[in-house]
């Protein structure tokens, strides 16, 4: 087996349903009529043995005990080798202190990540005996899992909500907001959840990619807004829309990437529905709606 990406949640903060919201689709889930789907994270592998996870969802518990490929091989033996996080927003790692359980593996971030993880003691729980802390810096390939590369690269966003002050910039380019390339088992793939826009270096980086997961938070700006579920659009949120033209689809169309999969999309997104008109402009568009327990190889 060679590269493979595993979606374990395809949804933003909150999953579908969110616990406290009774939108529509919130509603359409809980009842059945369109798939649920828990918050984001995606695993990957250069071999199907050896496992990375990029970013810890609080539902980090219940997606590894519906991926197989994740299930112990031993009385503590696991597939897991390393997690990496592509920033410090809840959503990405609150799901670390459920992988508390003295179990081995490498904490990949960068430094500005692990300082934020540091300054809250809750997350010394991951006992650095077992669990070691590797901070990369952009633009420097390291071993992510057996076989595996991975390389950081900023990525336009903005600091986690818990962090925000009274000014909020939302297209800070750095280390606080991370995408990953991924090269290993004959694949190759690039992993951005979060995006405020596309700047020409992150153009340079998505041209002629053979597989991309990108952020798909909202389908318009003011969607939420417009809900009556919040006063913030995606773009004070640090999330660029998919629709509009200056939008994913739109700033996608010219870049000729091979394979482009949405996931972190909030629980409000009509593309969630997979009967919606947005949805099949979506897909018409050359995008699969990343879901729960997806695979996608290159």
């Amino acid at each position: 087996m060679g590269f493979r990406a595993h979606i374990l949640g395809a949804a933003a903060g909150g999953g579908l349903p969110q616990w406290n919201c009774g939108c529509a689709q919130c509603d359409m889930a809980r009842a059945g009529t369109i798939p649920a789907q828990t918050q984001s994270s995606l695993a990957v592998t250069a071999n199907g043995r050896d496992w990375a996870i990029l970013n810890a969802s609080p539902d980090i518990r219940q997606q590894l005990a519906a991926c197989a490929a994740l299930h112990p091989t031993g009385l503590r033996e696991v597939p897991l080798t390393s997690v990496l996080v592509t920033n410090g927003d809840i959503d990405h790692v609150a799901g670390l202190l459920t992988l508390r359980e003295m179990q081995a593996f490498t904490l990949f971030a960068t430094a500005g990540i692990h300082e934020v993880l540091a300054a809250n003691p809750i997350f010394a729980a991951l006992n650095e005996s077992v669990v070691e802390r590797e901070t990369v810096a952009l633009g420097q390939p390291f071993d992510l899992a057996r076989g595996l590369r991975a390389e950081l690269f900023p990525v336009p966003g903005k600091v986690p909500l818990y962090l925000e002050g009274e000014t909020v910039e939302t297209e800070l380019v750095g280390e606080q907001t991370v995408g990953v390339h991924l090269e290993g088992g004959g694949g190759e793939a690039l992993y951005i959840p979060g995006c405020a826009t596309l700047n020409d270096g992150l153009r340079g980086r998505l041209r002629g990619a053979p597989l991309v997961f990108f952020d798909g938070t909202l389908w318009r700006d003011d969607e939420m807004v417009r809900a009556g579920l919040g006063a913030k659009t995606g773009k004070r949120m640090g999330h660029i829309s998919m629709s509009g033209p200056d939008g994913s689809i739109a700033e996608f169309a010219d870049l000729d990437v091979a394979k482009k999969v949405f996931v972190h999309m909030n629980n409000t997104n009509p593309v969630l529905n997979p009967g919606s008109a947005e949805r099949a402009e979506a897909e018409a568009a050359g995008w699969i709606i990343g879901q729960d327990g997806m695979e996608v190889s290159p």
